[in-house]
């Protein structure tokens, strides 16, 4: 999107916060991506009713009562569809896609896809907490396989969506993952991704303490999450650890853990990332990585520039308004047509 400041310092995150009571279970993660969005918006000063957050069904999707500004609670799994027309429309808006992993992947996946695909300027957060949350545990497209849930008592023998390995599969611009109780990395990360000019897809973590509670404890518990979490940062060797004592490094098309200094390798032999590689390969091999086998990235995968759907369109209309007037009588009678007898 293009971030125009309005009224620079006068808005906090409180003024983006409506008045509505938030009604989601205590302890749920959602509350912490709200804020973290609020936080995002304040730090960006866009007008409130140049926001607008568009979403599915989910408990997730509840999230656009809860802002003070534009928000539609749309229907099933097509809040991309939904943003995206408007966003054709309407282009000076922030629109924003607020949807889980069951709304988003499972019965809004077609959607998901074609929209990133087209690189139409919205933003899409998409909550994964591995479970359907509101309809009270069943398992969704991107629990584990195995996974016992209400609707698979004996084990899922479906194996998950990964979403960030979805979204650079279709050629996604911008792609970056968080984790809800990482505040500030989050709220960066929702900032990124509003100031980046094309579909942005942020997939953030969120624990389900009802129905899945602890499905990410190993990346949120202060003994295991240096372990288990590699953050990216552009330009620089991809560590890991408490204290930065592991490293990934290439091994032919794929990566590998090693230990780093001393009887282990060399910095320089790391993997050093680069979220503005043309071809979005590194993403691709980064999106892989899947705990327990390996750290799991968090951070910017991919940024990179890309011509947006919106644009285009836009530019094919002016184009075709400043051509000669169409004649729409020649145009019935061209080509292959005939008469009926």
């Amino acid at each position: 999107m293009v971030v125009t400041p309005q009224n620079p310092a006068e808005l906090t995150a409180k003024d983006y916060a409506s008045d509505q009571t938030v009604r989601w279970c205590p302890g749920c993660g959602d509350y912490s991506i709200l804020a973290q969005m609020k936080k995002a918006l304040a730090s960006l000063q866009v007008e409130r009713e140049k926001n607008v957050f568009i979403s599915g069904i989910g408990c997730s999707s509840r999230f656009p009562y809860y802002t003070n500004t534009y928000g539609m609670h749309g229907i099933h799994g097509r809040a991309c569809a939904i943003a995206g027309g408007l966003k054709m429309i309407r282009p000076d808006l922030t629109v924003w896609v607020i949807t889980g992993d069951g709304d988003g992947l499972s019965i809004g996946g077609n959607h998901f896809i074609h929209t990133i695909r087209r690189n139409i300027d919205i933003n899409i957060v998409l909550f994964n907490n591995r479970i359907y949350g509101l309809t009270k545990g069943q398992c969704s497209p991107t629990s584990e396989f195995g996974k016992k849930t209400k609707s698979t008592p004996l084990g899922s023998i479906d194996f998950p969506i990964h979403p960030c390995t979805a979204a650079i599969g279709a050629e996604a611009a911008f792609v970056a993952r968080s984790i809800d109780v990482h505040v500030k990395h989050l709220a960066a990360t929702l900032e990124a991704a509003a100031r980046h000019k094309g579909t942005s897809f942020v997939e953030v973590y969120q624990n389900c303490n009802i129905f899945n509670d602890g499905a990410y404890l190993y990346a949120t518990d202060r003994q295991q999450k240096f372990d288990n979490i590699l953050e990216l940062e552009h330009g620089k060797p991809l560590r890991f650890g408490k204290n930065g004592e592991k490293g990934i490094r290439l091994r032919g098309l794929d990566v590998e853990i090693v230990n780093v200094g001393d009887d282990g390798v060399s910095e320089s032999e790391l993997l050093v990332h680069d979220e503005k590689a043309a071809t979005p390969t590194l993403a691709y091999l980064l999106s892989r990585m899947h705990y327990p086998k390996f750290p799991e990235p968090i951070g910017i995968f991919r940024s990179v520039e890309s011509p947006t759907y919106d644009e285009l369109i836009h530019d094919q209309i002016a184009k075709a308004a400043a051509a000669q007037k169409p004649d729409l009588d020649a145009f019935f009678h061209s080509g292959e047509t005939w008469t009926v007898k």
